[in-house]
């Protein structure tokens, strides 16, 4: 008979007892706490020993294990147990046959053994009773348990770590894949797949009466297999708070990149996750707490039906299918007046929604991100559109007015969407005392760049351009800015503004390159290294008080729960996100499950995702954690519908195509929620949701769980700013109020006064220069440079070398 290598341990308070059955006769191990559990295989028996640990030492109190067989006969055989009594003032010793304290080792026939032993350990203290079962499974069985230090995962590890060559790393993992028990097929459902996987990847989890986890799991390819077997035999038998505490080092340090392609390690890292997810599941039941409470979502079928869930779903769905009176009524008007409308992607639903709709009939209409919206309207102008049309916040129309007058087509109209000021916080920050103190502590610093946000006003960039060599940046280029800077200008000094939380990310992804390899960052920016990105984090500034109220809602509550909740979904962020919700997708970046960027980067990454999901030709559903604005929903799903409708199409003789869905979340904060006027009456108060402590592992888990009565799902709610500020049951996740003014109305009056004698009324309504001159020169001329430095910048891939010598000759005031 062979006995496999098994290990486990049980916590019961600060004591601990540890076993290891080793493999050949006579080779044994022993374990960190020096406690040694030996099985002795031999032609007719197996013996057993227990020694026990320097840790039981602490405090009194009694150990006591029993051993349990079966025969052939199937009689159920209990041995004799033996205590262990301990303290201060006793000395630890192995128990043997002949110790007096009883019979701490007992032979066992083989003939008695059918398959299974078990040691149970069992601690009585002050009436409180603690017990675990430590099992090993003989001939080819092997089951592996463990709870708290000596993590049983890392001895896996160190098996993989000891082969010789990769040939017996990849013959190891095989045959943990033969030895994976094949889950049932009522298992193998979408439900219990594994995202980000390269094959099909299904796992379960139960909770059993002793509180320990058992997992399952299948794959239909055999590597995969063999992963999830690691992690199925690795996990399987510990608590949930143990299973948490498990790190993807312990991964990490099987080093099977060798054997395996970087998307199958990828969906190693992400069974751990969604294992552990599992895991925190069945802790909240077994302490009587309801599961965290579901983000609202939008279900994309494979057959593009949608399926909101929740309040604020359900409103955000009801517009991705447009009134066609109000798309006619708006086609009419625009096609007729020769107008273009570019508009911003924080839209609500119901302008995204007609729009959408009435692109297809009048191709000058688009939805995009700032940069963009200028560049559009040139086009339209170019193709003849006399009247464009702006729906975003101030600073955007201002862009569009500005470049448009670059490009030569000062003759085309531009309006707003309102007579009011269409503001934004972010831009305001630049525009006060404190972004005048932060440049011109940047004037006073030797080879200064300032890269400004594109979201700020034309002004806000002329008056930085006198002080300041300017660059303006996106979301989604400003890394390559800043690492290009360094790489034209080593010695450069980078003073990032005013976004408070990009400005955070940016250096969170500075120091996260300067762990890496060099040839990790090579492949970044190759004019990079450790060294200059060192030096380089040295040199860079940010902006400390200015911040999106709209990516402000995205805080440590909302993480808690994705972390809770999702952690196993694809992950995206804004770069204007706090940095706890920033850190979570870059993290999930690692292993492919997630993107950092622009709303752009982000419709990028779910098109690519839900395509390579249809190419893989199986049935799965994913799953999105969106991390910007809602706004981005109608973009989102009009992409993804295309993407599966070109699916159905193209099966065609084939046969059936595989079923994907997709699901868009949206990560609503308990600060960003206000009661609908329906739910209410009328009174548009914020409800009462405090939000838990911080905490780690399993507490973080508890603290992001709700009480079953106040959960979102059952909440007449709506997210968006509290107090009711541009919300309704038809508003946005994170909708800010501003954008809200540029409602479907507001559009159609704007349109139907245009061309008309009522057109002198929208004199209010074009963009907001206070001033044509800034210290003696254009405004337009100086705001619209650090553009023109970041076009030259992406057209060419390097700065202008106008624009390096500006950096390095630029008189710098003395301090």
């Amino acid at each position: 008979m062979e006995a496999q290598v098994v290990a486990g341990a049980v916590r019961m308070e600060s004591a601990w007892a540890t076993g290891i059955v080793v493999g050949q006769e006579g080779e044994g191990r022993r374990g960190r706490n020096g406690c040694c559990c030996s099985a002795q295989a031999a032609s007719s028996s197996l013996s057993m020993s227990l020694c026990h640990s320097s840790r039981l030492q602490r405090r009194s109190g009694s150990l006591r294990f029993s051993c349990h067989g079966s025969s052939d006969s199937g009689c159920s055989h209990r041995w004799e147990s033996a205590h262990v009594s301990y303290g201060r003032s006793r000395q630890s010793s192995p128990l043997s046959r002949s110790d007096p304290w009883g019979c701490g080792s007992r032979w066992v026939s083989k003939s008695q053994i059918c398959g299974c032993f078990s040691l149970r350990v069992r601690r009585k203290m002050e009436g409180k009773v603690r017990e675990g079962v430590v099992r090993c499974a003989l001939a080819d069985a092997v089951v592996l348990r463990h709870v708290g230090e000596e993590v049983i995962l890392q001895k896996i590890a160190e098996e993989f770590s000891r082969c010789e060559d990769n040939k017996d790393k990849m013959r190891l993992l095989l045959h943990y894949a033969e030895r994976l028990p094949r889950l049932d097929k009522e298992d193998c459902i979408p439900e219990n797949q594994v995202m980000g996987c390269t094959a099909r990847v299904w796992v379960t989890a139960r909770l059993d009466d002793e509180g320990w986890v058992w997992f399952s799991g299948d794959s239909d390819a055999e590597l995969s297999r063999g992963l999830c077997a690691v992690l199925v035999q690795g996990l399987s038998g510990l608590t949930p708070e143990a299973i948490l505490d498990v790190r993807e080092e312990t991964l990490t340090s099987m080093h099977l990149s060798p054997i395996a392609t970087r998307s199958r390690i990828n969906g190693f890292y992400n069974m751990l996750k969604m294992m552990q997810k599992r895991a925190g599941e069945l802790a909240l039941l077994r302490d009587g707490l309801t599961p965290v409470a579901p983000f609202p979502s939008i279900l994309i079928s494979a057959n593009g039906e949608l399926q909101p869930r929740g309040d604020f779903a359900q409103s955000q769905a009801r517009f991705l299918s447009p009134d066609p009176h109000a798309v006619d009524t708006l086609v009419s008007l625009i096609s007729s007046k020769k107008i273009g409308v570019v508009a911003h992607f924080y839209m609500d639903p119901e302008v995204q929604g007609v729009l959408a709709a009435a692109r297809s009939r009048w191709p000058h209409i688009l939805i995009s991100d700032s940069l963009v919206m200028a560049d559009g309207a040139v086009k339209m102008a170019e193709a003849g559109c006399t009247t464009i049309a702006v729906l975003g916040v101030d600073f955007m129309s201002e862009n569009v007015r500005a470049i448009l007058d670059q490009a030569g087509f000062s003759h085309v109209g531009v309006y707003r969407m309102s007579n009011l000021e269409i503001g934004c916080s972010l831009a305001t920050a630049a525009q006060g005392p404190s972004y005048v103190q932060f440049l011109d502590e940047a004037s006073k610093t030797p080879n200064s760049l300032h890269v400004i946000y594109i979201n700020t006003s034309l002004e806000t960039k002329a008056e930085a351009q006198l002080k300041v060599p300017t660059i303006t940046c996106t979301s989604s280029n400003v890394v390559q800015t800043i690492l290009q800077a360094s790489a034209q200008v080593p010695e450069v000094s980078v003073w990032y503004g005013p976004d408070t939380y990009m400005g955070a990310n940016l250096a969170f992804v500075l120091r996260e390159m300067a762990n890496l390899s060099d040839e990790e960052i090579a492949a970044i920016h190759p004019a990079h290294n450790r060294e200059s990105i060192g030096a380089l984090l040295t040199r860079f500034h940010y902006f400390q008080d200015g911040a999106c109220i709209v990516h402000d809602i995205f805080g440590s509550e909302v993480v808690k729960r994705v972390k809770a909740g999702y952690s196993d979904a694809y992950q995206t962020a804004h770069f204007e996100v706090p940095g706890e919700m920033f850190a979570l997708a870059m993290e999930a970046k690692r292993r492919q499950m997630g993107v950092v960027g622009s709303t752009s980067n982000i419709l990028s990454f779910i098109a690519d995702k839900t395509q390579e999901a249809i190419a893989r030709g199986h049935d799965q559903r994913l799953q999105f954690v969106l991390g910007t604005e809602s706004g981005m929903i109608t973009s989102i799903v009009g992409k993804v519908r295309e993407i599966l409708k070109s699916n159905m199409e193209a099966a065609g003789a084939r046969g059936p195509p595989p079923q994907v869905d997709v699901e868009i979340v949206f990560p609503v904060s308990s600060d960003a929620i206000t009661a609908s006027s329906e739910a209410t009456g009328g009174n548009l108060s914020s409800p009462s949701l405090s939000a838990p402590a911080a905490g780690q592992g399993l507490d973080q888990l508890k603290g992001a769980v709700k009480p079953a009565s106040g959960v979102l799902g059952e909440l007449g709610v709506v997210p968006g700013v509290q107090g009711g500020e541009g919300c309704s049951i038809s508003g946005g996740c994170a909708s800010c109020p501003y954008m809200k003014m540029n409602s479907l109305n507001a559009l159609l009056r704007v349109c139907q006064w245009i061309g008309t004698d009522s057109e002198v009324m929208l004199s209010a309504y074009k963009p907001r220069l206070v001033r044509d001159q800034v210290g003696g020169r254009s405004l337009v001329d100086l705001g619209c440079t650090p553009i023109l430095h970041m076009r030259h910048f992406q057209k060419t891939g390097s700065f202008a070398d106008d624009f390096v010598d500006d950096i390095r000759a630029r008189k710098y005031l003395s301090s």
